[in-house]
């Protein structure tokens, strides 16, 4: 095969897709889980009886993290290590495979931090407003549930992304 298509650089791109999956996506996660927690914290200071009812969008911005993770470990299952064949390095790996998955961390990662600034800036202002009309709930975790779905299609994306490999010979 081609020298060109089966580089010693290729793993480089399939582990920054690992990197950008998990990295991404937690920093979404975190940020959801900060902002949302400054706005339980400051909600519970009015009505402290509500504050286990509104942690949902802390969990929903954790699964984020969690999406993440499953890519990096999916991806990072489909890099090969070069083998020894005659004396010399085989790359089994190619770059199609390590530009794909690249794309399928970058989807996935990428698609967490928007889904998790969305959750956060929502679940902040959502639980302090149900702090003050619990009539809201609904509607609020109506618009953290579409929140959360762009995450998940990244992750959805993501895994099928990470399917398109081409192997060297």
């Amino acid at each position: 095969m081609s020298s060109q298509v089966c580089t010693a650089s290729a793993p480089f791109f399939g582990f920054m897709g690992v990197t950008a999956s998990l990295v991404f996506a937690n920093i979404g996660a975190a940020y959801g889980t900060a902002k949302s927690g400054v706005g339980i914290a400051s909600m519970g200071v009015m009505n402290p009886g509500l504050v286990m009812k509104n942690i949902i969008p802390v969990i929903m911005a954790g699964v984020l993290g969690i999406y993440g993770l499953i890519v990096a470990v999916i991806i990072q299952g489909s890099i090969q290590k070069p083998e020894i064949s005659d004396g010399q390095e085989v790359m089994k790996y190619s770059l199609f495979s390590g530009f794909a998955h690249l794309a399928a961390g970058l989807c996935c990662g990428l698609s967490g931090l928007a889904a998790g600034m969305c959750i956060g800036i929502v679940g902040d202002a959502g639980v302090r407003a149900i702090g003050q009309q619990e009539k809201l709930f609904v509607v609020v975790i109506l618009i953290l549930i579409f929140a959360e779905a762009l995450g998940l299609y990244g992750l959805i994306v993501a895994l099928i992304l990470s399917t398109n490999t081409y192997v060297c010979e």
